[in-house]
């Protein structure tokens, strides 16, 4: 064991936010912000109460999980990019029949797109039809 070592204690929720993401954030977000709302992966989205930044009002989100940013769905990018004024209204949440549901980046994951004649995927690609002919300068 280490000579400085902490003794083994329970992490409360509270804690475990707190490891995961910035102190300074959080800090500030306590200090200066309100809470706008949150979305299906647990992201709380705030602004500042008085702040500024460039003339408009500093918007910022909290990830519920892994800082990953492709986790924030469509509607709230729009609003921390002020391409919205107003935040996600419950209308907006509601899905059309032709919308997929959200999905964060699967790159570098099981999930990920793999053509066929990946590697992963046994690598046979269908043959070559020989329809192809290359460019040759005269």
């Amino acid at each position: 064991m280490p000579l400085f070592a902490a003794p083994y204690t329970k992490q409360g929720p509270k804690l475990k936010a707190i490891k995961r993401m910035n102190l300074g954030t959080l800090i500030y977000t306590w200090l200066k912000g309100v809470q706008v709302g949150t979305d299906e992966f647990a992201n709380r989205y705030y602004r500042a109460k008085k702040d500024t930044l460039h003339g408009k009002e500093k918007r910022w989100v909290l990830y519920g999980g892994k800082a990953e940013a492709s986790q924030i769905p469509p509607e709230w990018h729009a609003w921390l990019h002020h391409t919205s004024d107003q935040p996600l209204s419950e209308q907006a949440a509601l899905s059309k029949s032709w919308q997929k549901e959200h999905l964060a980046n699967q790159s570098g994951t099981a999930g990920a797109y793999r053509p066929k004649g990946h590697a992963y995927l046994g690598g046979r690609r269908a043959p070559a039809t020989g329809d192809y002919e290359p460019w040759t300068p005269e």
